[in-house]
């Protein structure tokens, strides 16, 4: 029985239209998808460290519960029972909110394999499972600026309790001072810092690069802490323990358990290093405005309003703001005169009577 003639007609357009040749139809079919548990080490060696140390956990429970499917074998519902799983069974910490952001993680490591397979062209961006799950709605964070008497408490409480006193003393002054994340203090090292000018190179999340203005009296301390507990390389890190080791994100821990020990509202509300940034950024915004504390804090992403365009702020402005804020003068700090470069240009280039 022969084929009907505008059927076949139809079939060739159809191919021709998807780019599809009778000799690709004729071929041998090429290697299926890989599972799971094969392409993971691809996705795990193309993640950053930081992904690594987030999605990690999560990616072995995936493998155990999915590694022997093909990629496109895993649906959304699959994904979605493990968020709700892991949400349930969490570990209740001093910030946890009954599993959520571990629900949350769940659905953003699925995505990063899911990124990664649609990046290789592997499958396609609509048949990603991951893609078709809805992250938790984010809560409204509950950090917040503590008070002059807040900040006055914690410090009293790290000053007078603990076996290192002074790491501890310089570790608050520094992120207080610099409102940067805690990534950035442990990573500074002994070429990070310019005593003479009063600045500190920090680099934080997104590898993201700045010099940020300290005090003198913190810069000299902190290159005499680090000196008098062995660094000597330029690339040796700052913040030491007595036996000269750099410390780890494990003494953060220990202060902010050992501090809420001392003040029950630290550890009731489960105040973190993180809110120091809070309290340091809204003084800078209250007193000096949004453009100054958005370079405070080292915002350089473009999201946001228009206006961020135009009112960033220099290095100096965020020394005045410093200088203001700690009462200590800072070479960089803008004097008044400094301020009146308009005025005084003006001035010159008024014609002589």
């Amino acid at each position: 029985m022969s084929a009907d003639p505008a059927r076949v007609a139809a079939a060739r357009q159809m191919l021709a239209h998807l780019g599809v040749t009778l000799a690709d139809l004729q071929a041998e079919p090429g290697p299926g998808l890989p599972t799971l548990a094969e392409y993971l080490p691809q996705v795990i060696a193309a993640a950053g460290p930081g992904a690594h140390r987030t999605y990690g956990t999560y990616w072995r429970r995936m493998a155990a519960a999915w590694g022997d499917r093909p990629l496109d074998a895993v649906a959304a519902s699959d994904i979605e029972a493990m968020q709700r799983e892991i949400a349930a069974t969490a570990r209740s910490r001093r910030n946890s909110r009954n599993g959520r952001h571990a629900g949350e993680h769940v659905i953003a490591a699925a995505r990063a394999i899911y990124n990664r397979a649609i990046a290789d062209r592997l499958i396609d961006a609509t048949a990603s499972p991951a893609h078709r799950v809805l992250k938790p709605r984010r809560l409204p964070s509950t950090r917040r600026a503590l008070t002059p008497d807040e900040l006055e408490e914690i410090n009293l409480a790290a000053r007078t309790s603990g076996n290192d006193l002074i790491l501890d003393s310089l570790v608050l002054r520094l992120h207080t001072e610099t409102a940067c994340r805690r990534g950035g203090a442990l990573g500074l090292r002994l070429t990070d810092l310019d005593t003479s000018r009063g600045l500190v190179r920090l680099t934080e999340k997104g590898a993201t690069l700045r010099w940020q203005p300290i005090t003198l009296d913190l810069a000299t301390h902190l290159n005499e802490h680090a000196r008098a507990r062995g660094a000597v390389l330029p690339t040796d890190r700052l913040l030491r323990y007595r036996n000269g080791r750099p410390i780890t994100s494990r003494r953060y821990d220990h202060l902010w358990k050992r501090i809420g020990a001392q003040l029950p509202w630290v550890a009731a509300q489960a105040i973190s290093t993180h809110w120091l940034r809070h309290t340091t950024l809204t003084w800078v915004e209250r007193h000096y405005g949004y453009g100054i504390a958005r370079a405070y804090a080292g915002h350089t992403d473009s999201t946001g309003p228009a206006t961020t365009t135009y009112i960033k702020a220099d290095l100096q402005a965020v020394a005045t703001a410093l200088a203001a804020m700690t009462g200590q003068p800072h070479p960089l700090a803008i004097t008044p005169n400094r301020c009146r470069l308009q005025d005084r240009t003006a001035e010159r280039s008024e014609p002589e009577p």
